[in-house]
């Protein structure tokens, strides 16, 4: 009897070693493989190409085959996730001084160029050589200042310029004068050049989302303040980081466990539910369900419940957890894997139709990212994120990555194959998500 149970655990071990030891030769092939891919097939491709040295910050518009396209006026946005791609490289690649100096040259067009010197504020899109474009209703935006903060704040980590932080100082107090709304909570995305919120009335457009409040702000102010509390845990970012994300967790979340988009200054969803679905498509862009915003936001609550040191951090992560189980269930292409772009529930429909089959580049790297954390917290759980992340990855690497040209297209070529030759970079479209996704999952994999 003695015999036969040392037997059983002998088997015991050696099964689970087997599987242990399987698992980690896998894991050191997909990190070989991601260095590979952060490395040379992405930010050597990116970097120096797209450093504009006549007229300052970043070029915009990149070809397929990488070269430098023609249009290039620059949004605040990319400019400054450029400057936030470079200071990461610099904190993890060797070639730590070329990343600082790519990362310094974007930095110095944002402090010189599109911060707005008479009213404050950075402006959101300017020509190549830097003048302001006046579109309205989109002068300045919650969005923009927050990439600003974002990008400034990694560069002041990894660079010690104290400029930097300055500015990014500057543009939180900026945000708090003229974005916070202290009566609603959260933050007014639309605002005119002298940082007034613009404040919806009937003259607007049924489908424009000027004048709404909104998720896709929401998040990434929460994501730019969480990286400004690592370099200053200044008291006030911190009720503002708490703030934000109590507002995402339980309020733009809805009961389905998917984030509502466009709301009121009271927070009320705009919907288009009870319309017709005539109606409904034609709203797409403010009423859907968003996967890739879903499973990126659960990384994001989850990091600022971690700076925060908070006490709730299981809540949180739960929500995210049951909002990652929704985008499974619900978004996923079970053919070839993928989150799908968007869905909805008709009327009460109980079950979701899929609205939007197209694939973009930045759900799937954000999905990348969080599935692992939640194969980490969850690894025995009935939804295998290990096994998701893996076939993600397989399907990343078959139908984004180009391996003519190198870099991501920006649409899964398995619903999408006549945008092989779509540009590579526009003011929509760099860098951030895949190698934000791809650093995380490389520090992941590597615990």
């Amino acid at each position: 009897y003695v015999m036969k149970i040392l037997h059983f655990f002998s088997l015991f071990c050696l099964t689970t070693f087997t599987a242990f030891a399987q698992e980690k030769v896998a894991n050191e092939a997909i990190i070989s493989q991601m260095k590979v891919d952060a490395k040379e097939n992405l930010l050597d491709k990116w970097y120096p190409l797209v450093i504009d040295k006549e007229d300052g910050g970043y070029y915009s518009e990149i070809t397929y085959d990488f070269q430098v396209g023609e249009k290039h006026d620059k949004m605040i946005v990319t400019q400054a996730r450029h400057i936030w791609t470079n200071s990461v490289a610099a904190e993890f690649f060797p070639d730590k001084q070329n990343y600082l100096n790519y990362a310094a040259h974007g930095f110095e067009f944002l402090r010189d160029v599109m911060w707005d010197a008479k009213y404050g504020g950075f402006h959101n899109l300017v020509t190549k050589e830097g003048k302001p474009i006046a579109k309205k209703g989109e002068e300045k935006t919650a969005y923009g200042n927050s990439f600003a903060m974002y990008g400034l704040a990694a560069y002041y980590r990894v660079s010690g310029n104290k400029e930097a932080l300055d500015l990014a100082k500057k543009t939180f107090y900026w945000l708090e004068e003229h974005s916070h709304d202290p009566k609603n909570k959260g933050y007014f995305q639309s605002l005119n050049l002298d940082g007034s919120p613009i404040l919806r009335d009937s003259s607007f457009d049924s489908t424009s989302d000027v004048g709404y409040k909104d998720q896709n702000s929401s998040i990434h102010l929460l994501e730019a303040f969480t990286e400004l509390y690592k370099v200053w845990p200044d008291k006030l970012v911190a009720e503002r980081l708490e703030e934000l994300l109590l507002l995402i967790r339980d309020t733009i979340v809805s009961e389905r466990y998917y984030m509502n988009l466009f709301f009121e200054a009271d927070w009320t969803p705009v919907s288009f539910n009870e319309e017709t679905k005539e109606i409904i498509k034609k709203h797409y862009y403010l009423d859907h369900v968003s996967f890739g915003h879903d499973v990126e936001i659960a990384y994001l609550m989850l990091e600022a419940s971690e700076i925060l040191e908070r006490k709730d951090i299981e809540k949180t992560l739960l929500k995210g957890k049951m909002m990652v189980d929704h985008a499974l269930e619900n978004g996923w292409d079970p053919e070839f894997g993928g989150f799908y772009d968007g869905g909805y529930y008709f009327g009460e429909d109980k079950s979701l139709t899929i609205v939007n089959s197209d694939k973009n580049w930045w759900s799937q790297a954000e999905g990348l990212n969080t599935l692992l954390i939640m194969q980490h917290y969850f690894p025995n759980d009935s939804h295998h994120y290990g096994i998701y992340f893996n076939q993600l990855w397989e399907y990343v690497n078959t139908f984004f990555m180009d391996d003519r040209f190198g870099g991501w297209y920006e649409w899964g070529q398995d619903n999408k194959p006549e945008t092989k030759d779509d540009l590579k970079g526009h003011i929509w479209k760099a860098n951030y998500h895949n190698f934000r996704a791809l650093i995380n999952c490389l520090k992941n994999l590597e615990k």
